[in-house]
């Protein structure tokens, strides 16, 4: 496989609660794709992953997130899991991180319940997008153009429903992040 995100740093948020295969399929991909990524929490040591309703593994947590920067990453992956993005997007300190990525442009891809905290940092109005189908009158309220398809491509956001569309997720994010690294790399500014 190609390495299109050598040098690229990816931050993925999470707090206890998120789903397991939507951080560690598309953490895999990442890195298959040559990124570095990062978890990045507002719990320190271990954060608790989950498979459905049950609890699952225990990861590390590389970055505390009170003590990282939004600035040092190239691109925002947010899982998943019903109460992960739902304790991220009533954090003032967790808005402002993806808030950052939003504001900057920077590519962002969001799975399941994950486009919540996306709402919250005011990133979805006028955009187009999909979620688990429970969030589509929310999506909705909040400006986004909701569909119900496996993957969503809007401007360098990537979104999915749920994990059976990981496939096609993983697949789109690489490409997009690897399109905005291409479209920096162009610009006199970067």
């Amino acid at each position: 496989m190609a390495k299109e995100l050598e040098g690229f740093t990816v931050a993925i948020l999470v707090t206890n609660g998120f789903e397991q295969s939507e951080l560690v399929e598309p953490r895999k991909a990442l890195e298959a794709a040559g990124a570095r990524t990062r978890i990045v929490s507002p719990v320190a040591g271990e954060v608790q992953g989950m498979s459905h309703d049950r609890p699952a593994d225990k990861f590390p947590v590389d970055a505390l997130l009170e003590n990282t920067h939004a600035g040092e990453y190239d691109a925002l992956l947010l899982p998943g899991g019903l109460a992960n993005p739902d304790r991220l997007r009533v954090m003032p300190e967790a808005v402002a991180f993806v808030k950052h990525f939003v504001e900057a442009g920077k590519p962002v891809a969001a799975i399941c319940h994950g486009p919540w905290t996306l709402i919250e940092a005011g990133g979805v109005r006028g955009r187009s997008m999909t979620s688990w189908p429970s969030l589509k009158t929310d999506l909705i309220n909040a400006g986004a153009d909701w569909t119900d398809q496996p993957v969503v491509a809007d401007r360098g956001l990537v979104t999915s429903r749920r994990p059976g569309d990981l496939p096609a997720f993983n697949a789109k994010m690489i490409s997009e992040f690897a399109a905005s690294r291409h479209a920096r790399a162009g610009r006199s500014d970067s």
